[in-house]
């Protein structure tokens, strides 16, 4: 028995110089007992490791996710109109409206109507207040850039009013950015819904492309030249649906309605708003620049489509773009939309690429 004790050996894998007995062997994995002094040495080392380090082990998270945040809205702060338009641009062109954080429902029908015509990834929203800048960006990444600075605009301005006179005056401005640029605009109001695709009317090569904001019905075959003024010595196009292309002629007109808005500043006496001033900048560099006047079938302005369904019963199937004008107020806007069946947002909102808001 000796004898086989002594030649059974079990071999140390860190080394094969010295031979372990059984013996040896179930000694060394003897349990340490809690109450020895190894025992209380290790319990009171893990307790220090724990009472150190734990506390700690959520923080790199929050820290990170923390900074990832505030990097992202640094992000944004800095983004530049040409770093946006560049993003956005498809064959040249960028669709643009300018939003506040009141109108994101308004925004939201807009995008989805826009979304069913195939043209939402040229789509870049002007934030006017940083809380839409970010939340555009934080759901669609890219698709809103902020021109500082930033106008207030917490409410939903009242047309008439001079913030709504402040935040309109930024646009031919901003649209004369992104012609420098050298991109194809077209500029929106988001008080439309496309029902169509309006591309397929830029005919030709003009420089600047409108609608008429006239209730009156013209002929289906209507001259596509620039109306002659009205009553006040001007015409009465519309300001809110536009398309440009980049240049010299469609440049000289956005520069001369900045000019005409600084010759016509709001007051309580006159509360102006910018279309007037754009259309002082049409009748005035009339001879200089190639204008056309989309259809108005195709087109119609408010004071037609909502208030005169005889006219669009005969032109049912050629609307493309339907303007909610005609109509003060954000929720009258919002009635009127879903009394003609086009408020899109209750049923297809995620059709939109900023989804729900």
């Amino acid at each position: 028995m000796s004898s086989f004790l002594h030649q059974r050996t079990i071999h140390n894998p860190f080394s094969n110089a010295y031979p372990i007995s059984p013996l040896s062997s179930s000694t060394s994995q003897r349990p340490i007992s809690i109450f020895s002094p190894t025992g209380l040495i290790i319990l009171l080392s893990l307790m220090v490791i724990l009472g150190v380090f734990v506390p700690w082990s959520g923080m790199p998270q929050s820290m990170f996710s923390n900074s990832k945040k505030a990097s992202s809205l640094s992000r944004w702060r800095d983004y530049s109109l040409a770093e946006a338009a560049s993003f956005v641009a498809k064959n040249g062109t960028v669709i643009v409206c300018a939003v506040s954080q009141p109108y994101w429902p308004v925004l939201n029908n807009w995008l989805i109507s826009i979304t069913r015509q195939k043209h939402q990834e040229k789509v870049l929203v002007i934030a006017e207040d940083y809380a839409t800048l970010y939340k555009i960006n934080e759901k669609w990444p890219g698709h809103a850039v902020l021109v500082p600075p930033a106008p207030d605009s917490q409410t939903a301005h009242k047309f008439g009013s001079q913030g709504f006179f402040n935040f309109t005056s930024r646009r031919p401005r901003h649209l004369l950015q992104i012609l420098e640029l050298g991109y194809n605009v077209m500029y929106n109001d988001v008080d439309m819904v496309w029902l169509g695709d309006p591309f397929r009317y830029l005919e030709g090569n003009h420089d600047v492309y409108f609608t008429d904001d006239m209730a009156a019905v013209k002929p289906s075959n209507h001259s596509h030249d620039l109306p002659p003024p009205g009553k006040k010595g001007r015409t009465y196009i519309c300001s809110c649906m536009v398309f440009l292309r980049p240049t010299d002629g469609a440049k000289l007109v956005m520069r001369k309605w900045i000019e005409e808005l600084q010759v016509q500043p709001w007051s309580k006496a006159k509360k102006a708003n910018d279309q007037p001033a754009f259309n002082w900048a049409l009748n005035k560099t009339a001879g200089l620049v190639d204008l056309y006047l989309l259809p108005q079938t195709a087109f119609p302005t408010g004071g037609l489509y909502f208030k005169n369904q005889t006219w669009v019963q005969q032109t049912k199937g050629m609307h493309v773009i339907i303007h909610n004008n005609y109509i003060t107020g954000f929720e009258k806007k919002i009635k009127r939309f879903r009394d003609y069946g086009l408020w899109l947002v209750d049923d297809h909102s995620l059709e939109s690429p900023l989804g729900r808001l």
